[in-house]
């Protein structure tokens, strides 16, 4: 049975999206986010906006959250160009539009993976495990395990403390669907993620020669990179051309 929301619940969930789009206004126009910059702009008084975010930081990870659950559907548009069985098209297209998201949108990628949500005194677990880009990756990433099993390690070769964390992982990926015994590949979609991520903040925060930004090399490289690694296999160069075609089309 469909649940009806109450009126004061249904101007509860608008009043959210509303603080949601006007920090995303505030972000593009350059403008610092808070608390009060928030309430102004939508003609509240900052306390009466406490009664939905009681904090700064919950006001970022409200955000946070909504802008990539929002950039999500973006990369499943880009891969959903290609064929439903081609999840390593449909990974690549993905992979650059995230990419072209980040250059595009740095203030707001800035905030969802600038964003400090786990320290040595605290793991906000829920927040680790629900990225809505991290469950996508990684669906297509498990996907391509079960059509290609690229090489994974057995957790008995992985540091302990590794080894323990994949067994438990605080990761956004659905740990149901894979077997105790192959929770290695974790280790794998850290890596792939690690890889990914740390390359383009390299690029969105410009620690790097702007020639080779602006070129996508270091991205096209390190994608081709991975191929071999994720048993994809190109012999026709069908793959590298999509990703070089689909970097260019970004620029």
């Amino acid at each position: 049975m469909t649940e009806t929301l109450s009126r004061r619940e249904r101007q509860r969930e608008a009043t959210f999206t509303t603080i949601v789009e006007t920090s995303r206004e505030l972000l593009r126009e350059g403008a610092e986010l808070s608390l009060r910059a928030v309430a102004a702009r939508m003609g509240m008084t900052a306390p009466a906006l406490y009664r939905y975010v009681a904090s700064y930081q919950e006001l970022v990870d409200l955000v946070a959250f909504e802008i990539d659950r929002s950039a999500t559907e973006e990369f499943r548009a880009a891969a959903e160009t290609q064929p439903a069985d081609d999840v390593a098209a449909q990974l690549v297209c993905a992979a650059v539009a995230f990419r072209r998201w980040a250059l595009r949108d740095r203030s707001e990628f800035t905030l969802a993976f600038a964003n400090p949500i786990a320290d040595s005194a605290c793991v906000r677990r829920e927040l680790l495990t629900a990225a809505t880009s991290g469950h996508y990756f990684n669906g297509l990433l498990l996907e391509l395990w079960r059509r290609n099993r690229f090489p994974r390690p057995d957790l008995s070769e992985l540091d302990p403390a590794v080894a323990e964390a994949m067994k438990d992982p605080v990761f956004p990926a659905d740990v149901s669907a894979i077997p105790l015994e192959d929770r290695g590949l974790l280790w794998v979609f850290q890596q792939a993620w690690a890889t990914l991520y740390g390359t383009v903040t390299l690029e969105v925060f410009g620690h790097m020669d702007p020639r080779v930004i602006e070129s996508g090399a270091l991205f096209e490289q390190m994608m081709r990179g991975w191929m071999p690694r994720l048993a994809i296999e190109d012999p026709d160069g069908r793959y590298a051309a999509l990703l070089h075609d689909e970097i260019v089309r970004s620029d």
